[in-house]
């Protein structure tokens, strides 16, 4: 297997940390496939050594980078035991994409053995909440790895020349230690070098970053993500070999999501078609608040929320996006009267009297009157 491999290369290169930390996941796997004895030897091995180098009883921990300067913690580790997280929802063709990807990341043993050396990236890309993080969580619990988030506000120093040591960090880091390396908010790091409003120095910053990808081999596996994907070096592309792009929900996407995130609430199929046209131009992150609002409201009030519950949720949740984004921006500081006439304009048939009637919580006469313009009050 490949830890072998590392492990004997960390030992004919003298690095302690990168034998101590794949020796360590070596155990864990070993014990995962049911060899508790041999696992038990080698954490044997790691408690010995490690009290021959360090103080008797200190426990064995990795060493997160951090920043010359300010001390700031280049990373964070993620604890993927302890997340309770709704479940991830792709197109079939994003998910061919993610499942060729960790095929190839698991059976990168045999990959290494046959020579092949190249680093394996993934890189992600598309609007805020459209799902890069949680996906980022996913391939790593799928692959078994710890994940380390680089933090920006530590990597990123006032001190330009300061933050290409951090990358090398960042990537000695990842070379000793069997992990996914998240990099997120990607192109503060990685933008592109020909800007001319840039300096010199933040431009070395990127092509420090593509030396350190291009050297960093097959130790770990590196996934980045980024909401500004134009603003991305053309040389940065090149370096990722396996490249997603997580848009806004399509209608058959919105409609898995809203079943599966609301189906403690009772609502119906017809109710749900309402919901899954209401929220065109949300996002997977938004419409789980929305179900996470609803399921509140539940506890709250001790009784199941109602369509009309939904679209106030929904309403509020609006409120911010322009109208390229969102159809319910259409909707923002109408009247009722307004709000009835535009989903009759949109879909007389989902959106009839009855439905309007639910979604505004009047009796279908009053919903009727208001679908025409009628102005029911006095």
């Amino acid at each position: 297997m490949s830890e072998l491999f590392r492990i004997v290369n960390g030992a004919l290169r003298l690095d302690i940390d990168k034998v101590r930390n794949y020796t360590a996941f070596l155990a864990d796997k070993l014990e995962k496939a049911g060899d508790v004895a041999s696992a038990g030897r080698l954490r044997k091995m790691l408690e010995e050594s490690d009290q021959q180098l360090r103080p008797a009883g200190a426990a064995f921990a990795k060493v997160l980078p951090v920043d010359a300067d300010s001390r700031f913690p280049l990373i964070e580790r993620v604890n993927l035991k302890t997340l309770s997280e709704p479940p991830v929802m792709l197109g079939q063709e994003q998910w061919d994409t993610v499942n060729e990807f960790l095929s190839i990341a698991k059976s990168y043993a045999q990959a290494e053995v046959n020579g092949l050396t190249t680093s394996l990236s993934f890189l992600m890309y598309g609007p805020p909440g459209t799902g890069k993080s949680r996906l980022a969580r996913y391939i790593a619990q799928e692959l078994g790895l710890d994940l380390y988030v680089a933090r920006l506000d530590g990597l990123i120093s006032s001190f330009l020349g300061s933050t290409s040591k951090n990358i090398r960090a960042l990537f000695d880091f990842a070379a000793k230690t069997p992990c996914v390396l998240f990099l997120d908010e990607f192109d503060a790091i990685a933008k592109l070098r020909g800007d001319s409003q840039e300096l010199g120095e933040l431009k070395r910053v990127v092509n420090s970053f593509i030396q350190n990808l291009d050297t960093l081999g097959t130790q770990s596996i590196v996934i980045a993500a980024t909401n500004h994907q134009e603003l991305l070096d053309s040389a940065i592309w090149r370096r990722f070999s396996y490249r997603l792009a997580l848009d806004f929900p399509t209608a058959d996407l919105r409609r898995k999501m809203w079943a599966a995130f609301i189906e403690e609430l009772q609502f119906t199929a017809r109710e749900i078609e309402l919901l899954v046209d209401l929220s065109e131009g949300f996002t997977g992150s938004d419409i789980h608040e929305v179900c996470v609002r609803l399921h509140r409201r539940r506890i709250t009030r001790k009784e199941f929320p109602e369509l009309k519950d939904a679209f106030q949720v929904l309403q509020n949740m609006g409120i911010g996006e322009g109208e390229d984004r969102r159809f319910l921006s259409l909707l923002r500081g109408k009247d009722e009267h307004a709000v009835a006439t535009r989903l009759r304009d949109r879909n007389a048939k989902l959106y009839s009297h009855a439905a309007l009637a639910d979604l505004l919580g009047v009796s279908k006469a009053t919903a009727h009157r208001w679908a025409k313009g009628v102005n029911t009050d006095g």
